[in-house]
Parts: C-alpha cells; sequence; structure tokens
C-alpha cells in the first residue's frame, strides 16, 4: 500500500511518514504543490495526506486534480479549525480531515479507517511476477516453491521494490524505507542486504535477473521475464 504525503514542515514530513513505514506502508513525500502532483502521476499512490497551506498554492489544489483522475482516499491536515476549511476539503471530494497537532497514533487509526472504508484493507500478500511477500509473516514465496523466511530489513527491502515493480528505486528511499528515516542505515548495509536478498531470490546471485543495480540510481525489481 502506497501513500503520498504532502507537507512543507519537513519535522512533520519525517515524523508522518516514519510512523507509516513502520506500520507496513510505502511512502512518498512532497513538500509543495508541483512537486506533490509530479509524485501522484508518477507513484499512483493508494491514499493520500495533503497539508492545506502549501508553498505555490494549497493542498485543496491537490485535492482537487486527484478527484479529476481518481478515487482514492484523501486526507487534509491543517493548523487551522475554521468551518470553512472543513466544508471546503468535502465539498473538493476529501475523505477526512485532521487539525495539527496530533499524534501519530492518531494517523495511523484514522488511515486504516479510511482504507476500511474504501474496501483497501491491508494484510493480504504484496505480489510481483513469481513473487508473494506476506508482511506480517515475514516470508517470501518464488513462484510454487515453498515460503522462506525473511527478517524484518529484508521484508521492508523487498516491499519498496514490489511496490515499484519495474521502477529504479533511488538509493536514498530505499534508504529512508529501509531504516526508518535519513541518516540512518548507509549505502553499504543496503548492498549486504540486496546481497542476502539475492541469495533467497535468484538462481545464479552473481548474475541477477530480478533484482538488478542501476549504477548511480538505486536498484529496480524485475519480474516480467521470470
Amino acid at each position: 500500500m502506497k501513500i503520498l504525503i504532502v507537507d512543507d514542515d519537513r519535522d512533520l514530513l519525517s515524523l508522518v511518514g516514519f510512523a507509516l513505514r513502520q506500520a507496513g506502508y510505502v511512502v512518498v513525500e512532497a513538500s509543495d504543490v508541483n512537486a506533490a502532483l509530479r509524485v501522484y502521476f508518477d507513484e499512483s499512490p493508494e491514499l493520500a495526506i495533503l497539508d492545506i497551506n502549501l508553498p505555490g498554492g494549497s493542498g485543496f489544489a491537490i485535492c482537487k486534480a486527484i478527484r479529476a483522475h481518481s478515487r482514492i482516499p484523501v486526507m487534509m491536515l491543517t493548523v487551522r479549525g475554521e468551518e470553512e476549511d472543513l466544508v471546503q476539503a468535502l465539498e473538493l471530494g476529501a475523505d477526512d480531515y485532521l487539525t495539527k497537532p496530533f499524534s501519530p497514533r492518531t494517523l495511523l487509526a484514522r488511515v486504516k479507517a479510511l482504507l476500511r472504508r474504501a474496501g483497501m484493507e491491508t494484510g493480504g500478500p504484496l505480489n510481483a511476477g513469481p513473487l508473494s511477500l506476506d508482511l506480517e509473516g515475514l516470508s517470501l514465496r518464488v513462484g510454487e516453491a515453498a515460503p522462506m523466511r525473511l527478517t524484518k530489513l529484508e521484508t521492508r527491502l523487498l516491499q519498496i521494490l514490489i511496490a515499484n515493480a519495474g521502477h529504479v528505486v533511488g538509493t536514498e528511499r530505499l534508504l529512508t524505507h529501509v531504516w526508518g528515516h535519513r541518516g540512518s542505515g548507509d549505502r553499504q548495509l543496503l548492498k549486504q542486504l540486496v546481497h542476502r536478498l539475492r541469495h533467497k531470490l535468484e538462481t545464479d546471485p552473481a548474475a541477477p535477473q530480478m533484482l538488478k543495480t542501476e549504477p548511480g540510481a538505486g536498484y529496480r525489481l524485475d519480474t516480467a521475464g521470470s
């Protein structure tokens, strides 16, 4: 499950992103209107969390653009509590509204409620090609083979790669998702983690056909020919 978060407060963006990643969601972020729209159309998230007050416009503009394209759940965030904001958000098609400050537990509960109402509960396996990843059970099935156990870090790395199968995922984004926040983990640890996963995924780990390195960019999961 991929969630877009849009807020110009970097600390809040990091806090919300960390809480959602810890709960098992794939997170993509933006801090202004133009970047948010680019990320939305590039990443196709299943839920959006939008701050109202943003550089270059407002979360209302993003909500309107999303609603012209899809019916994914949308939650609006604001430091204001005026009824006018609430009415405008709902009229534009927002599904929920949360006033700052809020606790990560409250946000997670509201996100889960939105997903339940939309019939998008998490809990099933993530699939890409022959791969089926059980996030709760920390296990991976390749084709018809018996499931194999994964560590939590291996699971988190494979989660974001499956969610972006066929596309390059940048190194910094992988570090953020796997270790929870920027600055934790490093490129050498990521290389070691990829090395371990290849020994579980690949017939020949020295010549990987699925978990591929994109020099200078990151990694890509390619299951199209598997």
